[in-house]
């Protein structure tokens, strides 16, 4: 049990493998819009600025590889109940948001590898080179690159939102929501 503002909470949380999942999923999601923002500081074409490509792409197919690893645990562990009960709107919202978020934590890595296959560049993934998804087609390669930035620029205001909502579960609405994905106190 853990007490907010006066109110007991059931302390039932996810898995510890989920809980670490998701913690090293924010991590790693924010090391990669920090490596492709952070490469705006050097010249096209020098070491530091396709280092930090190669880092963003890299740690981004580690998201996708972090992401099929957590949908098999998520399915092999039941979710913990959110106490007291948020409303049906509220339930619907969490729903549609974490497919969206899911969706992009899958969508964002796969549309990486094919701007690089398009573009008909090396597909880096720590000392291996992945194979391309697609033939050489740089016009195609240009468009899902907008897609791709597209996607990312949204999700910064989605994730901000993500955490905005545990936040305001746990104080203001004072429910179970944000300790359900805390790792245990001792």
């Amino acid at each position: 049990m853990t007490s907010v503002a006066g109110t007991t909470l059931r302390r039932e949380t996810y898995s510890p493998a989920l809980i670490a999942i998701h913690w090293l999923t924010a991590l790693l999601i924010a090391a990669v819009f920090a490596a492709i923002e952070l490469r705006v500081y050097f010249p096209k074409g020098s070491d530091p600025r396709d280092q930090l490509k190669a880092l963003h792409f890299m740690l981004g197919l580690t998201v996708l590889l972090l992401v099929i690893v957590r949908i098999f645990v998520r399915s092999q562990n039941r979710t913990p109940q959110i106490v007291p009960r948020p409303s049906a709107w509220q339930t619907a919202a969490a729903h549609a948001m974490h497919a969206v978020l899911y969706a992009a934590m899958i969508a964002m890595p796969v549309l990486g590898w094919l701007i690089l296959s398009g573009e008909g560049k090396p597909i880096p993934f720590f000392g291996l080179t992945l194979p391309p998804l697609i033939a050489e087609n740089k016009d195609l390669a240009k468009q899902i690159e907008g897609v791709h930035e597209y996607i990312g620029n949204a999700l910064y205001f989605l994730i901000g939102f993500h955490a905005l909502a545990a936040l305001a579960h746990h104080y203001l609405q004072k429910d179970n929501t944000l300790v359900r994905m805390l790792p245990r106190s001792r």
